[in-house]
C-alpha cells in the first residue's frame, strides 16, 4: 500500500499545532515497530521502514503470505491518539459493511500499542504534493472523482460514523480568529441556516492526492483519520482548494459539486469557504519560501473568488 500522505486535514490542523509530538518519547526504531506489529499480529516478518514522518513511522513487512504495512503511531499527543483511534474504527467499521470503494483490508489494530496492520495495496498515489504543480491525467482525475464520488453516496450503518464538526461554531471560531471578516461571517451563516435540513454527505475527510492510490483494479483510498460526515462537497472542496495549477480539473469538480441544484451549490461554497480559510492559515504560518509566498497569495485569490460566489449565493435567498 503506497501510503498517503498527511498533511494535516481541515478538522485536525488546528489541534495538531497545539499539541506537537511529544518530547519524552524514545525514539521509535523498526524494532519498537515490529515488536509492536508481532504483538498484535503474531507472525508478522518485519520488511524495511517505508517513511516515517514527526507522527507516524510506516513499515512494511508479511503475515503468512500476505504482504501488509505497519502504521506506527509516534505521536502521543491528544490529538492525534484520538484521530489514531478514529482510523482504527473506520477499518473496523470499513470490515463489517464493505464500503463502494477499495480500501485496505484490516489484519490487526491495538490503539494502546498505537499500532495498525493492513494489507499492503500496491498503487502509486494520484499525487505525492499536496498542491500538484501539473495538470493532472485525465485518467487519474476520473479515478479520483469515481473513488470519492462512490464514497459520498454510501449508505452505512446507522452509527457506523458521525458527523466531523459543528459548522456555525467553526464559522464563529474563525471569525473570531480574524480569518473571515464580519460579513464573511454572515453571509456563511445565512446560508447554513438554508441547509440545516439538508441530509449529510459521509466523507473520507482529507481528500488529499496523495491519498488516493491508483491501482490495477482501480482506485483505493487510504488514511481514514478523519472520514465522518459532512455537508455534501466536503471532500470536493478540499479538492477544488488543492489543484489551482488544474483548471480544466477545478471546472470537472463544480459541475460535480453543483449537481444537486442550489442546496448543493450552498454547501459546496460553504465548504470551500472553511477549506481554503483553514489552508491560509496552515500555510501562512511557515511562508518561509518563495514558493510558499506564491501559494499563499493563490489561496488568497482562490478565497476572494469564493467570497464572491458565497455572497452571489446569498443574495439568491
Amino acid at each position: 500500500m503506497a501510503q498517503g500522505g498527511h498533511g494535516g486535514s481541515d478538522q485536525g490542523a488546528d489541534a495538531a499545532r497545539a499539541h506537537p509530538a511529544h518530547q519524552h518519547l524514545p525514539p521509535v526504531t523498526p524494532k519498537t515497530v515490529a515488536a509492536a506489529a508481532a504483538k498484535v499480529c503474531p507472525g508478522f516478518v518485519a520488511g524495511g521502514v517505508m517513511r516515517r514522518t514527526g507522527k507516524s513511522v510506516l513499515m512494511t513487512g508479511s503475515l503468512g503470505r500476505n504482504p501488509v504495512v505497519v502504521k506506527y503511531l509516534a505521536d502521543d499527543s491528544p490529538h492525534w491518539t484520538q484521530r489514531f483511534r478514529h482510523e482504527i474504527s473506520a477499518y473496523r467499521a470499513f470490515t463489517r459493511q464493505r464500503p463502494p470503494v477499495r480500501v485496505p483490508r484490516l489484519f490487526g489494530a491495538d490503539p494502546e500499542r498505537r499500532v495498525l496492520v493492513l494489507e499492503h495495496v500496491p498503487g502509486r498515489p494520484v499525487a505525492v504534493e499536496r498542491h500538484p504543480g501539473a495538470t493532472l491525467a485525465r485518467a487519474d482525475v476520473r479515478a479520483v472523482l469515481h473513488a470519492f464520488g462512490s464514497l459520498n453516496t454510501w449508505k452505512p450503518q446507522a452509527g457506523s460514523f458521525h458527523a466531523a464538526f459543528d459548522y456555525l461554531p467553526r464559522v464563529e471560531r474563525y471569525h473570531t480568529l480574524g480569518l473571515l471578516t464580519d460579513r464573511d461571517a454572515t453571509d456563511l451563516a445565512q446560508l447554513l441556516r438554508g441547509l440545516s435540513r439538508l441530509p449529510l454527505q459521509l466523507c473520507h475527510g482529507d481528500a488529499l492526492l496523495s491519498n488516493v492510490l491508483v491501482t490495477s483494479s482501480g482506485p483505493a483510498l487510504v488514511d481514514w483519520e478523519f472520514v465522518g460526515y459532512h455537508l455534501p462537497g466536503y471532500d470536493l472542496a478540499v479538492l477544488w482548494s488543492l489543484l489551482a495549477r488544474d483548471p480544466a480539473t477545478r471546472r470537472h469538480i463544480v459541475q460535480s459539486a453543483q449537481q444537486g441544484g442550489s442546496f448543493a451549490r450552498d454547501a459546496f461554497l460553504v465548504n470551500l469557504m472553511l477549506v481554503l480559510v483553514r489552508e491560509i492559515r496552515m500555510h501562512d504560518r511557515k511562508a518561509a519560501g518563495e514558493e510558499d509566498r506564491r501559494l499563499l497569495r493563490r489561496l488568497h485569490d482562490d478565497c476572494a473568488t469564493v467570497r464572491r460566489a458565497v455572497r452571489a449565493a446569498v443574495g439568491t435567498h
